[in-house]
């Protein structure tokens, strides 16, 4: 079973940026795609970026293209998160997904069908 731990969350002021850590435990995520979700209060869960080992190179919710991008580490297999740019609108939790399921990354970002394995979440706070 693979465990999922998200890293990162914190408070940050409007334009800021951060980065967002996703490690499996005992493991790496080479060879998963990965998901990054997040839910804003009041607010139905959104993929917001997404890589698949299928697809060349990922995908983007429009909501937050271009100020997100996803990347994966050389050193642990790890999947970052980095959140540029800020906005009020980007508060909520952010969960790191993975999945072996075979998907594009589009598919990931826009069902959570494809999903096997959740972290817990990290919460992102963007306020003055």
């Amino acid at each position: 079973q693979l465990q999922l731990k998200e890293t990162g969350g914190s408070l940050v002021a409007p334009g800021g940026s951060l980065r967002l850590s996703c490690a499996a435990s005992g493991s790496t995520l080479n060879d998963y795609s990965v998901a990054w979700f997040r839910q804003a209060p009041g607010k139905e869960r959104e993929g917001v970026a997404c890589i698949s080992v299928a697809d060349k190179s990922p995908y983007y919710a429009d909501s937050v293209n271009p100020r997100f991008g996803i990347f994966r580490g050389s050193a642990k297999g790890e999947v970052y998160l980095h959140v540029n740019f800020v906005t009020p609108d980007d508060t909520g939790v952010y969960y790191c997904a993975a999945t072996d399921i075979t998907t594009s990354a589009m598919g990931l970002c826009d069902s959570e069908q494809f999903v096997r394995y959740w972290g817990q979440g990290t919460q992102v706070t963007v306020s003055t």
